[in-house]
Parts: C-alpha cells; sequence; structure tokens
C-alpha cells in the first residue's frame, strides 16, 4: 500500500490559480522560488503540478529557469518570445526549436544563422539533433549547413542555399545598419522594404530596394515589399 504525504502547506486547486493568475498578470516572466513563495511550498512538484493545467513554457535560455503561461507571450513568426532577456519557444526546449527552424527554411540553416536567431549557443543542441538522424547536415562553403532530415526537403533547401549564394548582393556595412535602424524604428511590424529604401534616401542614405530585400533575406526578416500594380493586374 503506497501512503501519500499530504500537502498540507500547499493552497488549494482554486487558490493557487487565483494565486498564480495574478502573480503572472504582475510579472509576466518569473523564478520558480518565486513559484515556491507564491503557493505556499517548498515542493517544485507541488509548483509543477499546480502549473500543468494553466498551460505554462520554461525558459530555453538560463537554464530553463524562468517561467511564463502559454497565454502570455506574443510569439514572432519562427515562435519566438523575449521579456527582458529571458527566452521562450512555443515549441518548448532549445533543441526542439532548432530542429523547428532547420525544417521550416527555405535554405537550411548554418550555425551562426540559428545562433544569431536564438541569441544562444545551440552548437550542442545541433550535434544531438545530428546524432539523433532528426537533422542532417552537409559542407557547404567550408561551413556546415543544417538541414532537413527528409533527403527530397533537404536537396530544395541545399539548392535554394546554392541560388541564394549565387544571387547574393555585396552591401556597405553602413547601408546595413541604416536599414536594421529602420525595422527597429517600427516597433513590431516590419515595414516594407520600398518604405524602408524611401526613408533612408530621404536622410541623405541612398539605397537600392534589391540591397535592402538582400538584407532582410540575410537577418531572416523576410521579403515584404508590396505587390505592384503591373503584378496585381496580373491575378
Amino acid at each position: 500500500m503506497v501512503l501519500t504525504v499530504p500537502e498540507a502547506d500547499l493552497l488549494s486547486p482554486d487558490a493557487s490559480t487565483d494565486a498564480l493568475t495574478k502573480l503572472f498578470a504582475r510579472e509576466p516572466v518569473v523564478e520558480l522560488r518565486a513559484l515556491l513563495e507564491i503557493l505556499e511550498t517548498s515542493s517544485r512538484m507541488s509548483v509543477f503540478r499546480r502549473l500543468l493545467p494553466m498551460g505554462y513554457l520554461s525558459s530555453y535560455s538560463h537554464a530553463g529557469r524562468h517561467y511564463t503561461l502559454q497565454s502570455v507571450p506574443e510569439f514572432d513568426r519562427d515562435g519566438l518570445w523575449q521579456r527582458q532577456g529571458v527566452l521562450f519557444s512555443k515549441h518548448g526546449t532549445l533543441k526542439e526549436t532548432t530542429c523547428y527552424l532547420v525544417e521550416a527554411a527555405q535554405d537550411g540553416r548554418t550555425h551562426q544563422e540559428l545562433r544569431d536567431r536564438l541569441r544562444i549557443r545551440v552548437q550542442n543542441a545541433l550535434l544531438e539533433l545530428v546524432h539523433e538522424k532528426r537533422i542532417r547536415r552537409e559542407s557547404f562553403e567550408s561551413v556546415f549547413l543544417y538541414l532537413s532530415v527528409d533527403e527530397p526537403r533537404a536537396r530544395v533547401q541545399l539548392a535554394r542555399r546554392k541560388e541564394r549564394r549565387e544571387t547574393a548582393v555585396e552591401v556597405d556595412p553602413l547601408l546595413v545598419v541604416g536599414i536594421l535602424l529602420e525595422v527597429i524604428r517600427s516597433a513590431r511590424t516590419i515595414p516594407d522594404a520600398a518604405v524602408v529604401a524611401s526613408r533612408l534616401a530621404t536622410r541623405g542614405l541612398p539605397v537600392t530596394l534589391e540591397v535592402v530585400e538582400a538584407v532582410y533575406a540575410q537577418h531572416g526578416l523576410g521579403k515584404k515589399t508590396a505587390p505592384s500594380a503591373s503584378r496585381r493586374s496580373k491575378r
């Protein structure tokens, strides 16, 4: 017969839900010690039992020591969100997020691209994923390119990477800084490449639409140009 120890120091389920809801309303991201305190317990497992029905995420940075509710983050297009330097992913762990980004990429991902996107070291996650055969890697121009484990998909990714390299545009670093500053100034929305080119021109920094699009592609911002009237007329 298995005896369970009553959690006399733990709030009731309803009281716990109310306390946690108020806590995350005040502080969207919290550490374990704050959860232990608000739930009046010293048991980690008790905390997670109370969090589970509410739906929670642990950070993929800071060794997973920070927590938030799934309803809190406003995820970007890759399912990423950060709060005061703490990083979260709707895909869960760093390893799962890395796998998703490689699979979703049209032309694969290099280690540096993944590190820049995730803002954290990913080497160990990549090595484990390759070892587990969940992604594959190919040597490409002196670096490893990480690709889908699905062979037809990987061939398409590799072909697009080669095409991207052949059509790459050399961009002055000063122009890159100017373009990225315009994106930052636009807050949550990424402006059309044509809009950025126009704004920079008015500030005495002439830049072509092609250059802005090249910087967008290099930094994973997507091609944001609006369709021209001639293109719309062909639909």
